[in-house]
């Protein structure tokens, strides 16, 4: 399946639009990884743990979108928007949404 944040696929045709397809996940940092990102953020740096928090919140994210895709009928996915959001009372929450239009490519 072919993920595209734009809005056609050069060397494809559209055939036909299956309609807007989601995938959201919301992952929850724990405590090690808070205290860890804490002391990163105090001494300066990159924060290793939340980095790969997002990166693999953003590829489950991705993934239902193509298996919810994949169940419409549609071997693409094109003018996908991923965003971020900090969620939870003490903002310990992260969600990842990506949005999408399914399609068929011939």
């Amino acid at each position: 399946m072919i993920l595209t944040t734009t809005p056609d696929i050069e060397g494809k045709r559209i055939v036909e639009y299956k309609g807007i397809v989601f995938g959201e996940v919301i992952a929850g940092v724990n405590v090690l990884k808070d205290f860890a990102a804490g002391l990163t953020n105090f001494f300066g740096g990159r924060s290793g743990s939340y980095e790969e928090e997002l990166t693999a919140a953003r590829t489950q994210a991705l993934e239902e979108m193509e298996t919810r895709a994949k169940a419409m009928g549609a071997n693409a996915v094109v003018g996908i928007d991923v965003d971020y959001e900090v969620l939870g009372s003490d903002n310990g929450m992260l969600m990842v949404s990506v949005t999408g239009t399914a399609v068929v490519c011939e």
